[in-house]
């Protein structure tokens, strides 16, 4: 009787198990994504705060009349700092000033090529044109025939390149590295060896980032079975040609 008993129990206490390991990893999925944007959001505020507010004055640091800290101050401070250098620069004598601050370092050997680098990255990426840095989702072989890879469209080549190159039709792609998107490859290819997909780029972006975990949602899974079955046809064709 004893041993039935126990048998009864055992399948219970594994049941009873499953359930506390569930419980357990649902509570990561939902307390880690935010516990860590939130470490990472007040390593941020703390970073600009130490850094910004210790370039105040004594008698212009509110800190020094209250008996704590205020969190987020330096952001504050450097977010109205922005406003007034911007509204600043759109008006005539602050357009003045900056034409030729941009002439003094344009003159400047070194500083002028990386100052201008910077000024047209920046310009990209804030200026709010409604033209997108990266315009579209495509996959591509790449680093060989065979493999496959995410990339961006991110315009089209010089016609320098393209003379070079003996190609009249190619494309600007970025491939990012992954986890980190911000590194990677441009690369200059051919049109026809372009597969666009049917995605978001921010969803593209989480593709990478995630490094495949996070899959594109019902749209964007079907545009990349039809990319895999575009891959697949090329690469046939590839194949026949060789044999040819």
């Amino acid at each position: 009787m004893a041993e039935e008993e126990i048998k009864q129990d055992a399948p219970g206490k594994i049941n009873m198990a499953r359930r506390i390991r569930n419980y357990f990893f649902t509570g990561i999925l939902v307390t880690a994504p935010a516990a860590i944007t939130i470490y990472l959001a007040v390593i941020f505020i703390s970073y600009i705060d130490s850094n910004v507010v210790n370039l105040l004055p004594a008698k212009y640091n509110p800190e020094a009349y209250l008996p704590y800290g205020i969190p987020g101050i330096g952001l504050v401070i450097l977010f109205v700092f922005f406003v007034v250098v911007g509204w600043f620069a759109t008006g005539l004598v602050g357009g003045f000033f900056i034409k030729v601050w941009e002439k003094i370092l344009a003159s400047t050997p070194i500083i002028s090529s990386i100052y201008n680098a910077l000024k047209q990255i920046f310009e990209t990426f804030f200026s709010g044109s409604s033209k997108p840095s990266f315009r579209e989702v495509v996959l591509i072989e790449y680093p060989r025939k065979g493999l496959w890879t995410i990339a961006f469209i991110t315009g089209a080549p010089t016609p320098g390149i393209k003379d070079i190159a003996h190609q009249s039709n190619m494309t600007s792609v970025y491939v990012p590295t992954t986890p980190n998107p911000t590194s990677g490859f441009l690369l200059f290819v051919p049109n026809e060896d372009v597969h666009k997909l049917d995605i978001s780029v921010e969803d593209g972006l989480k593709y990478v980032i995630s490094v495949g975990i996070v899959t594109p949602t019902d749209k964007e899974a079907k545009a990349l079975l039809r990319a895999e079955a575009t891959a697949k046809a090329a690469a046939k064709k590839a194949l026949k040609n060789v044999k040819k």
